[in-house]
Formats: C-alpha cells, structure tokens, sequence
C-alpha cells in the first residue's frame, strides 16, 4: 500500500510484516554546478511538495493522466536528493525516464545485485543523483523535456 501525506510517501507491506514500511520526500536543495567536479552533499532546503497527477486533470499532458501517480513541480534552477527513512529493511528502486539511477542503467524489473540496481533502507539514508561512473554521480534536476537533456535521452539517445 502506498499512501502520500505531508509531501511524503509511506510505503507499507502488512502481508510481509506488520513494521515493513519505509518513507521516501524529496528534499529541495541547492544546485550545484555540471563541471565534473566534487561537492559536499548540498543542505536540505524542505521538502518538494508532491502531488497526485488526478489533481490537475485539467492542466497535465493526457499521457501523465493515463499514467497516474504523482508528480513533484520544480523549476530548472532547483535540484532535488530523495531522503529515505524506516526501521525495516526495504529494497527501494528509483528511475526517472527509464533510467535506474542507482545503477545508471536502463530500468528493468527485479532487483539486481551486478551491477547492484537498488537501494536498501534503512541502510542508505539518502540518494542524490544518477550513478553515472564509480563515486560519480549528476544531481536530480529539472530539465525541459524533448530537448536531449534528460536523463533518459542523454544516456538512451
């Protein structure tokens, strides 16, 4: 079951455990600049809001509509890093596109352990980006879709 509340989605599995469940918020950050560099983990500046696509029926492409679920509004100056909390170990696979961002790969179902395709909380309490090489990765951003600079239209084509 998943619920969203205060701009945070809970995830419960009451048939695997009455205490499987994590939470997941996005975190409002810095951006911080694309030049191949290293930088501290920018600061948390609140939490994204988080809407259901149902909402603004009347002002979303139809293709979000006939996918449902949620979306996050943010503008291309902001970034984002997804905050991950919970007692019981949970498996959590993140992609934008179809892009996996913990492995930099393609989506596929499943978990995968080679390349290692997910994360695990409570053990990893934070992702911040796409894995594009070892101990690389490129911030969470917003980017004008259809122009190549998507994830999925960077690392696909």
């Amino acid at each position: 079951m998943i619920e969203l509340q205060n701009n945070q989605l809970t995830f419960r599995f009451p048939e695997v455990h009455k205490k499987a469940e994590c939470q997941i918020d996005f975190q409002r950050t810095l951006r911080i600049p694309d030049d191949n560099r290293e930088y501290p983990l920018p600061p948390g500046l609140g939490r994204f809001p988080v809407e259901h696509v149902d909402d603004f029926a009347d002002s979303l492409p139809y293709t979000w509509l006939a996918h449902g679920g949620v979306f996050i509004p943010m503008y291309q100056s902001e970034a984002l890093w997804i905050n991950f909390s919970g007692d019981y170990p949970c498996a959590v696979k993140i992609a934008a596109g179809k892009i996996n961002a913990v492995s930099g790969e393609s989506w596929s179902n499943g978990l995968s352990d080679d390349p290692q395709d997910y994360a695990v909380i409570p053990d990893q309490p934070w992702l911040d980006g796409f894995n594009v090489s070892e101990d690389f990765i490129r911030q969470f951003v917003a980017m004008p879709l259809g122009k190549g600079f998507t994830a999925e239209e960077q690392i696909t084509g």
